[in-house]
């Protein structure tokens, strides 16, 4: 029996995260409108961070919530935005002083990544994160830290440390490696490479203050990998950071250089995850399908529409059951439905997954004897 619920969430996701896009036509609007269980549907907004999202949606809708609920739904989001506003506000002076002090840095993620929706001011901010070369690391450590309330102890492997500079937590990088293996993370210092010695980066004008990000062929590498670090551990991955690479290819569909991509994913031999989150993308989210690299087409259907293979959209369907299930990580069930999804890789990632990076040191530093 379908979840008239779930897929209410989903067409409405849909109707916010692409222009033009309309749920009054959708089946569960004709037939399942009172069967849905509107309270879920909010619920499942907040737990994957898509309140402003879905409610963007909901402006595309003939169906409405209660009034009640409803208007509460508005009064959230218009916190949303006045969340927005201020963390912008706060990321172009701190970057301002920052550069003041010969200190360097790109945002990623969050915010810059927000400037590729429709309604940046609707997506729910997270946690601001400064990508860094070395030599300017080092620099923001000592700037950063007497501003800051408290801090997380730096992760050394990964080159990270996070700090609370009220209202705010921001964490710096020195690297992007997720902890899984060896081989992403040398894929991803390569890219890192590409951008402090390559130079490739774009910037967004945030207020007065012009904001690095990485070039989008890189950032849409260092999302894709930032999630797949979230799915395998570390809390899971939200449909809000889904949501964010959709709009990041999207954004810069006619500008990316697929070609460079592939050999990016298949160096960090993660291949069957982009496909199968790029399945997901297509058939949960409203990803155009021409728009999605590296998703492989088995066939045609009547109408001439693209149809994506039949294993690809039941893993699809397996992680969006995964990624659903409530937003708590446990770490060897878990470990075990992934496993059940990619049991490959599953296998490889296990000492990351279960041990943490310093398990990962470990290993770098035996088979560097």
């Amino acid at each position: 029996m379908r979840d008239y619920t779930i897929d209410a969430f989903f067409a409405l996701v849909r109707a916010g995260l692409w222009e033009n896009t309309s749920v009054h036509d959708s089946w569960f609007m004709i037939h399942g409108s009172e069967k849905m269980d509107w309270q879920e549907v909010y619920r499942l907004a907040i737990e994957q961070s898509v309140l402003g999202l879905v409610l963007d949606g909901l402006e595309h809708s003939e169906v409405k919530p209660p009034q009640a609920l409803l208007l509460q739904w508005i009064g959230e989001v218009q916190i949303i935005e006045q969340r927005n506003k201020a963390m912008n506000q706060f990321i172009a002076d701190l970057v301002a002083k920052m550069r003041e002090s010969d200190i360097y840095t790109l945002l990623v993620k969050g915010q810059g990544i927000a400037q590729c929706y429709e309604k940046p001011q609707w997506r729910t901010p997270g946690d601001i994160d400064f990508f860094l070369s070395d030599e300017n690391y080092q620099k923001a450590k000592i700037f950063l830290l007497p501003l800051s309330s408290d801090n997380k102890p730096e992760r050394l492997y990964s080159k990270e440390m996070g700090m609370s500079i009220a209202p705010w937590y921001v964490e710096i990088h020195g690297t992007l490696r997720t902890g899984l293996s060896t081989r992403i993370d040398k894929a991803i210092d390569s890219v890192q490479g590409d951008v402090f010695y390559g130079g490739s980066v774009r910037s967004w004008v945030n207020g007065k203050t012009q904001i690095f990000l990485p070039a989008p062929d890189n950032d849409v590498f260092f999302v894709f990998t930032h999630f797949i670090k979230h799915f395998y551990k570390e809390g899971g991955v939200s449909i809000r950071q889904l949501c964010d690479w959709c709009r990041l290819l999207w954004t810069y569909k006619n500008s990316l250089n697929h070609e460079l991509l592939e050999s990016r994913i298949r160096k960090a031999g993660l291949m069957s995850e982009w496909k199968s989150f790029a399945a997901l993308a297509v058939e949960y989210l409203g990803m155009p399908i021409e728009a999605m690299p590296l998703l492989d087409v088995r066939s045609e259907k009547e109408d001439g529409r693209c149809e994506i293979d039949a294993e690809l959209r039941k893993k699809a369907e397996q992680i969006v059951i995964f990624i659903l299930k409530g937003g708590r990580w446990q770490r060897f069930k878990d470990t075990f439905r992934v496993g059940s999804i990619f049991p490959l890789n599953t296998l490889r990632f296990l000492s990351g997954i279960i041990l943490g990076v310093n398990w990962l040191k470990i290993k770098e530093r035996i088979f560097k004897r």
